[in-house]
């Protein structure tokens, strides 16, 4: 892992499609600054799509497809993909078909029950009410609960995963990588048709901070973790293969000017 401001010109020269985790890594204690929706928005007028792919709910997901300067939103860890439509609202993509997804429903309710009974101190999200493919609790402060909620989810063949804010639990077998790869093959825009990503990963960067980020980092050679990466580094398989200054949305916006600099 070096320094971002040594990245070869023309590595960075050669990417056509951003792919960011959101919190923490676009934004920063919470709040997503002037300059790194800038930064966004820069990007996207170069020709040079921006697409999170975060472990948020569908619901922040909605708002962003529709309001943001970006090509979509993948959400709840790879089980939704929003983007908007030609007259402003936002169609959805899921994971699993109809019929998948109400039996996922019922074994996330399952979930959510036996969790409740076995590990009353375990606070689930507020924003839980707002995510359709997935279910999220806070991060116990205490190793010895955050072990335990992760077992109780792994003990009900469920998929789970860590961030700075949530531990995160769902059905299907796919991660952010996975989501990509399904999306991008299938996302028909001006900028991107049918991005092969297994063909063309020289061709995508992705910034992340966090351990839900690692399957992204093993995979992209213009992989970025933003400066708080380093407290996730003991748990990471693979590191990103550079880091930013700033923290958050700062190390963001570091990498857009990078990348827009290499094009120039």
């Amino acid at each position: 892992m070096r320094p971002l401001r040594e990245a070869p010109r023309a590595a960075l020269a050669a990417v056509r499609c951003v792919l960011t985790d959101m919190d923490d890594t676009l934004t920063h204690r919470g709040r997503l600054s002037a300059r790194t929706y800038a930064a966004l928005e820069r990007l996207e007028t170069a020709g040079v799509p921006v697409i999170p792919v975060t472990a948020a709910p569908a619901g922040w997901a909605d708002q962003m497809a529709r309001m943001w300067p970006v090509a979509g939103v993948i959400a709840e860890n790879g089980g939704v993909f929003l983007r908007r439509t030609a007259r402003g609202d936002a169609e959805r993509w899921f994971w699993h078909d109809a019929a998948e997804r109400a039996t996922v429903a019922d074994r996330l309710s399952a979930v959510a029950a036996d969790i409740a009974a076995a590990l009353p101190a375990v606070v689930p999200s507020a924003d839980q009410p707002f995510r359709l493919t997935s279910l999220a609790y806070d991060v116990p402060a205490d190793p010895t609960l955050r072990a335990a909620l992760i077992a109780r989810f792994r003990a009900a063949g469920a998929d789970v995963t860590v961030n700075s804010l949530w531990v995160l639990g769902w059905f299907g077998g796919y991660d952010k990588l996975s989501a990509a790869r399904r999306v991008l093959a299938d996302l028909q825009t001006p900028t991107i048709r049918g991005l092969d990503i297994d063909a063309a990963r020289h061709a995508i960067a992705y910034a992340g901070d966090s351990l839900n980020d690692a399957p992204m980092f093993a995979f992209f050679p213009v992989s970025v973790g933003v400066s708080t990466v380093v407290d996730w580094l003991p748990d990471l398989p693979t590191p990103p293969a550079w880091i930013t200054e700033g923290p958050g949305g700062d190390g963001f916006v570091e990498l857009a000017d990078a990348l827009l600099s290499a094009r120039a």
